[in-house]
């Protein structure tokens, strides 16, 4: 498959995004909302000529924000423009950066081909950093098309999606050859993108960026007080993070079996998404 035919596939999925979105907005109201910047319409006003940072979701905001921070400080005379795919991450972007005038947000569009032109067009960045393995071949190639480096930070990719992006090798290996640079979080994972199509000279080893992370003061302070409220300083505690459906009752289980021996246990049990908070 090259990028035509894949640009012919997505145009005729299309019936089934607008379903698809229709779906999650059912659980996750948030959903539809802003969806014409899902399509590049209504932007909303951003400055242009700065850097274009892409968090598809939380978790990858929470690890750019540390980055993020950096680039702001280096650069100060740039605006950042962060984007994601979810209503979630779409949150936590705000809040991270609810005091930073020259952060500017809004969805990423959908790789239609006119879409990433579009969006391109209206922020016009210098750089574009994408963070992990949220590749769109659309959107690199508008890149390439104007001039727009673009790099992969804090980049992983296992053994199965090698082999998924190595199945579709006429879409995958021009891609990653447009791109200017690989950040990646281990040797084994740079092979990889070197097999796959990069350029052996744009790929280096940098580790993981989520170990750049600090914890607030305050945020340790909050946690005590927490353990304190709950009388758990002296309980055993275990939390079960990011859970998806059908993941709860194994985990409610084992907390079962772990009560036999530690009646006192505590299990914080947190959903992977906030509309699964109510049911769980």
């Amino acid at each position: 498959m090259n990028r035509t035919l894949y640009s012919i596939l997505f145009h005729l999925g299309l019936p089934l995004i607008a379903l698809r979105l229709w779906l999650r907005s059912r659980k996750a109201p948030a959903y539809a909302q802003r969806v014409g910047e899902r399509f590049a319409l209504g932007l909303p006003a951003m400055q242009r000529g700065g850097i274009w940072v892409h968090a598809v979701s939380v978790g990858e905001s929470i690890a750019a924000a540390p980055m993020i921070r950096a680039l702001l400080a280096r650069y100060p005379q740039l605006p950042i423009t962060i984007t994601c795919m979810t209503p979630t991450g779409s949150e936590r972007i705000q809040s991270l950066f609810a005091h930073e005038p020259r952060v500017q947000h809004c969805y990423l569009p959908y790789d239609f081909p006119w879409a990433a032109g579009r969006f391109l067009d209206h922020i016009q960045p210098k750089i574009g950093v994408i963070m992990e393995t949220e590749l769109w071949p659309n959107h690199i190639h508008q890149c390439a098309k104007r001039g727009i480096p673009t790099v992969l930070a804090n980049a992983r990719l296992s053994e199965r999606s090698a082999r998924g992006y190595g199945r579709f090798a006429g879409l995958t290996r021009p891609m990653l050859a447009e791109m200017s640079l690989f950040a990646v979080q281990t040797e084994t994972e740079a092979q990889r993108f070197r097999d796959l199509g990069a350029r052996p000279e744009c790929v280096t080893v940098t580790g993981s960026i989520k170990f750049d992370l600090t914890i607030d003061p305050q945020l340790l302070e909050r946690a005590v007080q927490q353990r304190e409220q709950w009388q758990t300083l002296q309980r055993p505690v275990w939390i079960a993070a990011s859970t998806h459906a059908g993941e709860d009752e194994v985990v409610l289980a084992a907390h079962r079996t772990l009560m036999e021996t530690h009646a006192d246990a505590l299990l914080i049990l947190v959903p992977r998404h906030p509309e699964r908070f109510n049911s769980v």
